[in-house]
């Protein structure tokens, strides 16, 4: 464990932090001590040794899931003591889940070091589960401002549109206030399938109902929808059927990655996505969203090898960190990737090498 100049780094790595003066979202690397959240750029491949600004956590509350970003479901809020808000994105929702659970520990902490008793030692993406009218869960979720999104989905080469995934649903009801946990939200969705206000849509939840095991899944992988007797809302833009059969595979790894560029060669954290059958790499900007590829390429050919951290090695511009890899496709085309960490770098070879 690494110790920055004032105190144990209790957790670090790349969140997408959205600006206060100018709205945008931008790639940050965050480090977490017992009492504050320290941000950095990335500047060239490196990490800028300027800190960039702090987020104190005595006092501090998180809402976690927060769904007011449209096509950000993996977002989560921090409101510091003077009432300033802070929305941090991360790569996956057990990353989210992972740093809302350190943060919120933290600030337990710091209340109970500061004299005071922490009332209410809840999960950090929950609230408690109400008494409901199944009938008015459903009538906020079909809501149009403020209800669950429907998309088009991905399965097995298969577009479903006006849909949504069952982990979708857990997240939604969570923020909502309909339930404490995850599990709760699951049994509440569980009820909302058998009284037929959803239904399952493609292979995986049909076969779970099917076969009699887990009634809803939070998965989200698994599909799910309004059902029939309920008016579609909204239209959704079909995908073309080249990339919705690069985007069928299961998603295997997800995560932060500094990609060089082609042609500048210089580095942008993206967010990688890599699926299996069909095996794709996927890369997204993460200033925008996970929807649109930034690029990608089939994993069917490829090679993918360690690369020396002692000196630059050849094809590799600017003054990187380390933990560099690379992979060259069927096309011959060469990939250069640094990742966050050494044992990260290895992960990420491993699970390609076993997509190759």
């Amino acid at each position: 464990m690494e110790t920055e100049k004032r105190g144990v780094v209790l957790r670090e790595g790349f969140l997408v932090k959205r600006g206060h003066v100018v709205p945008n979202w931008k790639a940050r690397w965050f480090v977490m001590m017992p009492d504050k959240l320290l941000y950095y750029k990335y500047e060239g491949g490196r990490r800028d040794s300027c800190q960039r600004g702090q987020i104190p956590l005595k006092d501090c509350e998180i809402t976690c899931p927060y769904l007011e970003h449209e096509n950000r479901p993996l977002v989560f809020k921090l409101r510091t003591k003077n009432g300033v808000d802070h929305f941090l994105e991360a790569c996956s929702r057990g990353e989210r889940d992972e740093w809302a659970d350190g943060i919120t520990t933290a600030v337990n902490k710091l209340q109970t070091d500061g004299g005071g008793t922490v009332a209410n030692q809840q999960d950090p993406c929950g609230v408690h589960l109400q008494s409901v009218n199944l009938s008015k869960v459903l009538e906020s979720m079909y809501d149009v401002h403020s209800g669950i999104n429907m998309n088009n989905h991905v399965e097995h080469g298969s577009t479903y549109s006006n849909c949504f995934s069952g982990s979708a649903v857990v997240d939604w009801l969570v923020f909502m206030q309909l339930a404490l946990t995850r599990v709760d939200a699951v049994t509440l969705a569980s009820a909302l399938l058998e009284e037929g206000f959803l239904r399952t849509v493609g292979m995986k939840s049909v076969e779970a109902l099917r076969t009699g095991g887990e009634q809803f899944m939070d998965d989200s992988t698994a599909l799910y929808s309004f059902s029939d007797s309920l008016k579609k809302r909204g239209i959704v833009k079909a995908e073309t059927s080249l990339s919705a059969v690069e985007r069928s595979g299961e998603v295997i790894k997800r995560g932060f990655l500094l990609k060089q560029g082609h042609r500048r060669k210089n580095w942008k954290v993206r967010l990688f996505v890599l699926r299996s059958e069909p095996a794709f790499l996927h890369y997204y900007d993460p200033t925008k969203d996970d929807v649109s590829p930034a690029g990608g390429f089939s994993l069917r050919g490829c090679l993918v090898s360690s690369l020396n951290d002692n000196g630059v090695p050849l094809g590799v511009k600017g003054n990187v960190q380390g933990n560099l890899f690379k992979i060259i496709t069927q096309s011959d085309t060469h990939y250069f990737i640094q990742a966050p960490t050494q044992q990260d770098k290895v992960d990420w070879i491993e699970a390609i090498r076993e997509q190759t």
